[in-house]
């Protein structure tokens, strides 16, 4: 641990990528976990895709006005603070997110590249009009402009990631000097690209996660069977007595 706060002293360019871990960690239910209440009333391998959205409208709409629910059930925690605050203190210089829950521009970071879109944003898919996260919740899903379903803006399984958002993410993580890996499984493919990308690149790789993973032999450091927040609280504090 006092190596990885060394290197977070000495490197110049840190970049953090976020997993589905760090969020669990604020109580918010894994998607795939079918410990929940979601895999009793839907099943989310035939809503999360866009052709549900366009042949199965009611029901998409439904399955995820119960997901937005559950996100507005839960909030950042500790852990996301700690990185919106190094991110002010300029310790780290973006967070590549696979995560839709929007808890790291919650928690107050800016510098936020979400590779599969955030629930913070809601819109038509028919016209594009954005629409409120609030009143979508409780309206019957449909756009009053034009009567087409709205929906967040997350990607869908059958739809295209964001290019601009991978554009930007690859260029943070070709400039990074220390790239962290905190609560991926790094399994999905292509947002795993990145910690190779900054590892070939010459920069320092840490990996935090409680599972083990693909890219663990390319790391400099491993910490596992650890919480991400708990690891963020400990790396806070010695950083804080420096």
């Amino acid at each position: 641990m006092d190596e990885i706060v060394n290197l977070m002293k000495e490197s110049n360019h840190v970049i953090v990528f976020t997993g589905a871990g760090m969020s669990t960690e604020s109580g918010l239910p894994d998607f795939r976990s079918k410990n929940r209440g979601l895999w009793e009333k839907f099943n989310p391998d035939e809503l999360a895709n866009v052709q549900a959205l366009e042949q199965n409208p009611q029901e998409f709409i439904e399955f995820y006005q119960f997901r937005l629910n559950e996100i507005h059930a839960y909030k950042p925690h500790e852990g996301h603070f700690i990185l919106a605050n190094w991110e002010k203190q300029n310790r780290i210089q973006g967070i590549i997110t696979q995560n839709v829950d929007g808890f790291h521009h919650d928690a107050g970071s800016k510098n936020v590249m979400e590779l599969h879109g955030t629930f913070h944003k809601i819109y038509c898919h028919i016209c594009g009009k954005n629409h409120n996260r609030l009143a979508y919740l409780k309206g019957n899903g449909y756009c009053a402009a034009c009567g087409g379903p709205i929906r967040p803006g997350i990607v869908l399984f059958g739809e295209m990631l964001p290019e601009d958002t991978f554009l930007q993410a690859e260029e943070k993580t070709l400039q990074s000097d220390l790239f962290i890996v905190l609560g991926s499984s790094l399994s999905v493919t292509p947002a795993n690209m990145f910690p190779m990308i900054a590892k070939e690149n010459g920069a320092k790789l840490v990996i935090v996660n409680r599972e083990s993973t693909p890219l663990d032999p390319y790391a400099d450091y491993l910490i596992q069977k650890r919480s991400v927040k708990d690891f963020l609280i400990e790396v806070n504090k010695q950083l804080k007595m420096v």
